[in-house]
């Protein structure tokens, strides 16, 4: 699962780097800039949420291993 987790981020991560690149700074909020600004969004989301997942396998093995 660790593995897994892992490659989704790198993917977030990637396309994170990827929609930067189609920013453009001087309108941001025009054209593809738009929607290079909600693919940076989505990707930081999905990466918070991932690492939301991990933390709460990383209990669960805790609390499986206390008991």
């Amino acid at each position: 699962m660790k593995i897994f987790t892992n490659i989704l981020v790198f993917l977030a991560l990637a396309l994170i780097i990827f929609n930067v690149t189609l920013l453009d700074f001087s309108h941001p909020f025009q054209g593809n800039s738009l929607y290079a600004i909600i693919g940076v969004a989505a990707s930081l989301c999905a990466v918070l949420i991932l690492l939301i997942f991990r933390m709460s396998k990383k209990i669960e093995e805790k609390m499986n291993d206390k008991f």
